[in-house]
């Protein structure tokens, strides 16, 4: 009779807390610039960083940069100015074509069919839903923000990716 439990503890032990847990997730919804609810976001901890999937309607054809900013606030009477800057660690410099770059906050440019679908998934190796040191939920939050152009990767200090077309709160 001690053997099977013996096993179920050992199996446990070797697995770690952490793998018989469910994954740590976080979701954000996306508002345009009128407020409107046009797309949500799935945030799942991963081994080697966050994965974002992320489904989105409305958003014009083309190349949009997609990064996460440092302030967990979706204003659209602010033009999501409210988000702040990319979500930044120890005074990195944006892009990833730049010399001490990229922000924790930067991300690959997104595209966008005709259909003004954007449906992607992304990791950034950079963040964290836990706590420390590139964590999402620090004191003021954080927000994901689609924006009008793409991203040339390396203009200091957002990529010149343009006006911010949507946004998304991540919340637990």
């Amino acid at each position: 009779m001690r053997t099977p439990l013996l096993g179920i503890a050992c199996l446990l032990a070797l697995t770690g807390p952490g793998l018989a847990q469910s994954p740590q997730t976080a979701r954000a919804t996306f508002v345009d610039a009128k407020g409107q609810q046009v797309g949500s976001a799935t945030l799942t901890q991963t081994p080697n960083g966050v994965l974002i999937n992320v489904d989105v309607a409305g958003v014009p054809a083309g190349e949009h940069g997609f990064h996460i900013h440092e302030t967990g606030k979706c204003e659209p009477n602010t033009r999501f100015e409210s988000a702040g800057d990319h979500y930044s660690l120890q005074g990195q410099k944006h892009g990833h074509q730049s010399e001490g770059g990229p922000h924790a906050g930067d991300m690959p440019n997104q595209f966008v069919g005709q259909d003004g679908k954007l449906r992607a998934h992304v990791i950034n190796p950079n963040v964290t839903l836990g706590t420390g040191e590139g964590t999402l939920f620090d004191q003021d939050g954080s927000a994901i923000l689609i924006h009008a152009k793409a991203d040339d990767y390396r203009s200091q200090p957002s990529g010149e990716a343009g006006d911010r077309l949507a946004c998304a709160v991540v919340a637990k």
